[in-house]
């Protein structure tokens, strides 16, 4: 993405709205974000610094992100050093993708000092570094490897900023002096010589002015009409010292890219949309993209005990099913164990088998027993017996485990459902907690696990005739609804023998139109593992009807008296939705 100098510069010029503000606190989302909450007299934002691979970014946010339970190490490093601190000065050394925070703060002596805290907007080394009064490094979001590191990024290292590459400002160099740079590299591309030579300008700027130019990439000494190229690109070099112009280059409705002039190389393959400011711009390129990853992040150890059990329960299960066909030729043992019984008479001592009639037969036909002829035949017919007891048992326990093995194959699946439909990092903090308590992970030495989930908000709408209905997002929030809000007149849903979640309208056993009913049973099937299909059969009966049974893994309920209703899925099945918190 087009986070170069040029942008840096543009963002930095914004940032300057926050001088003289004071940090009244300090956050840390994510192992590579830091969110500063500023403060002064008419003003007050978030700022988020990223320093995370393909989003590096500093600007002014309205998104609230979730924050861990217990700060991180280098979040409370950061509030040490900056709590309270007013910001004096925000800088671009250069034209490098480098922005600096210059603090004024007062130390554990009293003393007067101005710490730093420079970001570092540079691809996949993307940093956020504390510099302490002295030029020295704090702490970094990340430390470089002192052994091989060309730059040392440790505690305690003078800080230098990274080797430039010498390239020409386009802040200080007119446009006639960045024109002839270009023509001296005459063998290449015209967007790859404007790469190499100007300072700031990422290789959507660079195609944008080759191809609003000549609407082709021709060879530098290819060119014969200068005067396209220095028009296009006094354009955007004016754009970068002067204009305003926050770009969100939206293809097939998806934001693409971003920029800080108009981008017309893609034609009507795509468009630009302006925004008020280059905050607000990348607020909307990167909160959506950001929140699903962050979540995705967050669910990616759950998903994996989850997934992991899922596939050896169903490992498990085949096994023992395998197992339980074996016992079915069980009755051939006893019968081989009655037929030697009865034939002892003929069975000489170390034979290894015998031929005698089958009276269970009801043709008496002729049968040749298997024997051991290391023992007497009484021994045989013995061993027959104890195989069939055995066998008998055998296919008893493992009816009863297969079945528990069908249970816990449905409860992951369920659990699996709720990932996917996790929206929030609350959200897979409560299946964390829930797959805690059945024994499936272990809370990490330090961690903190919450003791209720019952601040974590249900999806809330509300049905035509006004009554409140509740979506669990998780298992522990189907419970919870259903044997505990739920009153025994309320209507429960859920869909057929699916995974999904408890739908509950409280209408205290006042009738409901047909309408309702079918919007409720759309809502069930949208929040299910059907939520793709066109037609999802969904049951419901009054909550009085709904049981959990003793021992039941979350979510896990039975019902009778139930009704079917086939839907379609759908997520705004009511046209009044109020979402709130519990």
């Amino acid at each position: 993405m087009p986070f170069d100098g040029a942008f840096t510069h543009k963002i930095a010029a914004e940032l300057e709205l926050a001088v003289d503000c004071h940090i009244d606190k300090i956050y840390q989302p994510s192992r590579d974000e830091l969110v500063f909450l500023l403060r002064k007299k008419g003003f007050a934002s978030r700022m988020i610094l990223s320093a995370r691979t393909g989003a590096s970014r500093v600007h002014f946010t309205e998104t609230k992100y979730e924050n861990p339970d217990t700060p991180p190490m280098f979040c409370m490093l950061a509030r040490k050093h900056f709590s309270a601190a007013r910001l004096v000065s925000v800088k671009q050394p250069g034209f490098e993708r480098i922005i600096e925070f210059y603090f004024e703060t007062t130390n554990e002596m009293g003393d007067r000092v101005t710490p730093r805290v420079i970001c570092e907007l540079i691809g996949n080394q993307s940093n956020i570094i504390l510099i302490d009064n002295e030029g020295r490094i704090i702490d970094a979001v990340r430390r470089s490897d002192i052994e091989t590191a060309q730059r040392i990024i440790q505690p305690g290292a003078v800080y230098e900023y990274p080797q430039s590459q010498g390239k020409l400002n386009p802040l200080e160099s007119s446009v006639d002096e960045l024109i002839n740079a270009v023509f001296s590299c005459s063998e290449i591309p015209l967007s790859r010589a404007l790469l190499s030579v100007v300072d700031g300008f990422s290789p959507l700027i660079a195609r944008e002015i080759t191809y609003s130019a000549y609407n082709d990439d021709p060879i530098v000494s290819q060119i014969e009409n200068k005067d396209l190229l220095y028009s296009h690109l006094k354009n955007v070099t004016d754009d970068i010292k002067t204009a305003i112009k926050p770009v969100l280059l939206f293809c097939d409705d998806n934001p693409s890219d971003y920029s800080y002039t108009n981008i017309t190389q893609y034609g009507a393959a795509s468009r630009c949309v302006c925004y008020e400011s280059f905050s607000k711009l990348l607020d909307a390129y990167y909160s959506g993209r950001e929140l699903k990853a962050r979540i995705q992040r967050a669910a990616s150890d759950v998903l994996k005990v989850v997934t992991n059990a899922h596939s050896r329960a169903l490992k498990r299960m085949a096994l023992r099913k395998k197992e339980l066909n074996d016992c079915a030729d069980r009755e051939q043992m006893r019968i081989y164990g009655e037929l030697i019984k009865a034939n002892l008479y003929a069975i000489k001592n170390g034979s290894s088998s015998i031929t005698v009639q089958n009276y269970y037969d009801p043709e008496l036909k002729m049968i040749e027993i298997p024997l051991n002829p290391a023992i007497l035949p009484a021994a045989n017919a013995a061993k027959y017996f104890k195989d069939y007891k055995k066998s008998y048992t055998a296919e008893q326990t493992l009816t009863r485990l297969i079945s528990e093995d069908q249970e816990e194959i449905v409860y992951l699946e369920t659990v699996l459902e709720s990932l996917e439909r996790c929206d929030t990092l609350a959200d897979i903090s409560d299946i964390r907690d829930e797959l805690f308590e059945c024994g499936y992970i272990k809370i990490k030495s330090g961690g903190v696990r919450r003791k209720n989930t019952a601040n974590t908000a249900f999806r809330e709408y509300i049905c035509r005739e006004g009554y409140r209905v509740l979506v669990g997002r998780n298992n522990k929030q189907n419970d919870y609804i259903t044997t505990k809000l739920a009153s025994k007149s309320d209507m429960w849903f859920h869909v057929k023998n699916i995974p999904g979640s408890h739908v509950v309208i409280f209408c205290d056993g006042k009738p409901l139109s047909d309408e309702t009913i079918l919007s409720a049973a759309q809502l069930a099937a949208f929040y299910s593992k059907a939520s793709s299909s066109s037609q999802v059969p969904v049951d419901y009966t009054p909550v009085k009807f709904v049981k959990k049974p003793n021992g039941a893994k979350p979510g896990m309920v039975i019902y009778t008296t139930n009704q079917t209703v086939f839907v379609k899925p759908c997520e705004n099945a009511f046209n009044t939705v109020e979402k709130g918190e519990n």
